[in-house]
């Protein structure tokens, strides 16, 4: 007999034996929903487990992780948005179904969309011009997020033909798209690192974000301008009679914290044996015990030095630093292109954004700086706001974490959930997406 077919054999065997289970708890803990999962472990279902409950904006307070190498058990203690507890029972019902099937789960799709990856140097005036060159294409963005970090951009756009609404799948159009973007993103000064694809299908956005910034080598660069002192404190240490490399992250706490750091362990080929996740006030502390996918610790100094700079990267390219612009109106064609434009022609820079559209509405999130990464000038934000439309583009300030308002929630969602202008309605349209509601007003 074959011992590896065998063992290969016996791995298959046992996940389907071993369907994870789940339970769902409101009665032990008094302000959080206990959420645990029982399951034979793989690499990367602890990621996947805690993307379920991030893509639903939830917010992770605790967790406890603990894995002897083939079992796998999480506790999670979570919030919604407005810090209560979780009583709606479609929501209950579809984090049970999802996490139940983690094990087989598939990335999210954008059916009927032609998905463009673009990194390279941020400079202002950069999305303007990559929306008017989207736009004198003739193609209808339908979804995009944008990232900036230490310079760089990385952004994720779904497009389809403005006329047919079909995905673009004629070659000569994609290579015209491709060579049009990579030399807008060239500029003059990034020949080399510019970098533009085209696909029908990608991974999650956001952790696909975190992948080509990764990829980007982000980390290794030094901010031109530091706006903010509050850098990630990152600590590794090994304990070599235990075999384990242990991570201790301390940083202002936020929703989503927790997804990036996993996110970015498991993309970098480290297992989480066991964790404890806590937040007190505005800060979270965050502790792993890691090994290599080939099971040892961390081997030499400056693959720790790498992993404190990749994990301190992940926790800042969420933050948004700025003026949160919102901006909802009927979508039409070169509306990206209008609006960015106006941003680029008063010197404002876009350090983050979030473009969705829902039917004929397009629901729009911008952060805003000026050109030196500063708060950018009221005078100025009036301004851009009588040029697009005073009743279209609405100021939201960005107020300060504290767990007990509904104020730091609507900060700590960022860009990923800030969509619609009022926290009710950021977390029914995530319903929405998700199909457990029928509209999301």
């Amino acid at each position: 007999m074959e011992w590896p077919t065998f063992l290969d054999e016996y791995e298959k065997l046992v996940f389907r034996m071993t369907t994870p289970r789940v339970m769902i708890d409101n009665a032990s803990c008094s302000n959080a929903t206990l959420v645990m999962i029982d399951s034979a472990s793989k690499h990367g279902i602890l990621l996947e487990a805690v993307q379920v409950l991030t893509d639903l904006n939830l917010s992770i307070k605790k967790a406890y992780v603990s894995c002897d190498g083939r079992w796998f058990m999480d506790v999670f203690h979570v919030t919604d948005l407005d810090g209560n507890k979780l009583t709606d029972k479609r929501v209950i019902s579809y984090i049970e179904k999802s996490l139940g099937t983690i094990h087989y789960a598939s990335s999210k799709s954008y059916n009927g969309l032609t998905a463009l990856e673009l990194t390279g140097t941020d400079r202002i005036g950069l999305l303007s011009e990559v929306f008017a060159v989207l736009s004198d294409l003739q193609c209808n963005v339908v979804e995009a997020k944008v990232w900036t970090h230490n310079g760089r951009i990385a952004s994720l756009i779904y497009i389809k033909e403005i006329h047919s609404g079909f995905p673009i799948d004629d070659s000569q159009k994609i290579d015209r798209i491709k060579a049009r973007l990579k030399n807008v993103l060239k500029g003059d000064s990034d020949i080399r690192s510019a970098k533009t694809s085209v696909s029908l299908a990608v991974t999650h956005t956001e952790r696909r974000l975190h992948q080509m910034m990764f990829a980007d080598r982000d980390y290794e660069r030094k901010p031109g301008i530091r706006t903010s002192n509050d850098t990630p404190i990152v600590v590794v240490l090994n304990c070599l009679e235990k075999g384990y490399s242990v991570v201790n992250v301390q940083c202002k706490d936020r929703t989503k914290l927790l997804f990036d750091v996993v996110c970015t362990l498991t993309d970098m080929q480290y297992v989480v044996f066991h964790a404890t996740i806590d937040s007190a006030g505005d800060r979270a502390y965050l502790e792993f015990f890691i090994r290599h996918t080939d099971g040892g610790p961390i081997s030499s100094d400056a693959e720790k030095q790498r992993v404190i700079l990749c994990l301190q990267a992940a926790i800042e390219r969420r933050v948004s630093e700025g003026v949160r612009l919102e901006l909802r109106t009927v979508d039409k064609q070169g509306l990206l292109s209008d609006v960015t434009r106006t941003f680029r022609e008063n010197g404002l820079n876009v350090t983050r954004a979030e473009i969705s559209t829902i039917g004929d509405s397009a629901l729009n999130i911008f952060y805003i700086t000026d050109a030196r990464g500063n708060t950018a000038d009221s005078v100025i934000i009036e301004s851009v706001r009588e040029q697009i439309g005073w009743s279209d583009l609405k100021v939201k300030e960005l107020p300060l974490i504290d767990h007990q308002t509904a104020d730091r929630d609507e900060r700590a969602v960022g860009v990923g959930g800030a969509m619609l202008l009022s926290l009710g309605r950021i977390f029914r349209r995530n319903l929405y997406n998700l199909g457990l509601v029928k509209s999301v007003s």
